[in-house]
């Protein structure tokens, strides 16, 4: 079993902890961060051999970075939300590349398979997306509060088993809930970013994450983003290979997207108002 250290971050996350830990239960360092739950996760937690520390939530990117201080028993450090697993190919391949990895080498990257239910929305999803979640302990922090990016003075490698990702475990209400909170955050950051010199040069970067971020930044400046974002996951990406679930998850895609719009609007709308 490869010698990890294995970081959960967590806010009331009863229901899917179990599965979480059990996932990654081949390492005897597994570190709970927690925002004050206020359910049965701590306790669960616990029972299942994790060491639990608590930290009030600031943002995203703040919380993965505090949790990168923490004290770790091994130099690496796989980075988990409570909703994903590991699959068992991801850990023998862990273990195998660990084995002689050069000091250059600062963190790895690997996709999620995203499901709906029980069915995995492979095409709907955009598969694949890249998550840097191996990360080598001092080398790198995150930046932007969501949809966080890790930033390192090394290199990057990418392993091909996945992780298992479970957004709607907590039901469809509260995957609205907690994307209209994403949206918020996502209208800040719009009013915010300039867009950049290169932006269109970072679009054919080598880099799966600077290409990511740069396509996003030019999605988000076109007329009409929530229904391309549709036809995008739904034609283009083939989703109606999916079936039923595919087409609604295209179509809860596009609510959030059109949820940021209409808030950066409302923001527009403000600041014009107190300007005149």
């Amino acid at each position: 079993m490869p010698e990890v250290s294995v970081l959960i971050l967590t806010k009331n996350e009863e229901i899917n902890i179990e599965r979480c830990i059990r996932s990654v239960s081949w390492s005897d360092d597994i570190v709970v961060l927690d925002s004050y739950s206020d359910d049965r996760t701590v306790e669960l937690a616990e029972s299942f051999g994790a060491r639990v520390i608590q930290r009030k939530f600031d943002n995203y990117a703040g919380q993965r970075n505090a949790a990168l201080l923490l004290d770790f028993k091994y130099e690496w450090i796989l980075m988990l939300d409570a909703d994903e697993c590991v699959c068992p190919e991801l850990v023998f391949e862990i273990g195998t590349v660990l084995k002689d990895i050069p000091d250059s080498v600062t963190v790895f990257q690997m996709r999620r398979k995203d499901f709906f239910f029980d069915c995995w929305i492979k095409h709907a999803s955009a598969y694949p997306t890249w998550f840097e979640r191996l990360i080598r302990k001092g080398r790198g922090n995150f930046e932007r509060e969501i949809n966080e990016h890790y930033h390192t003075d090394g290199d990057v490698r990418i392993l091909q088993g996945h992780l298992l990702h479970y957004p709607f475990s907590k039901g469809i209400a509260y995957w609205f809930e907690r994307h209209n909170r994403y949206s918020s955050v996502e209208a800040d950051a719009l009013i915010g970013e300039v867009l950049e010199k290169f932006l269109i040069k970072s679009v054919f970067s080598f880099s799966p994450q600077i290409r990511r971020s740069a396509l996003k930044q030019l999605a988000y400046r076109l007329s009409g983003r929530p229904v391309l974002v549709f036809l995008y996951l739904y034609l283009f990406r083939l989703g109606f290979l999916d079936g039923l679930p595919g087409f609604r998850y295209s179509v809860m895609r596009s609510m959030y997207e059109y949820m940021i719009d209409l808030k950066v609007a409302e923001k527009r709308f403000n600041a014009d108002s107190l300007g005149r």
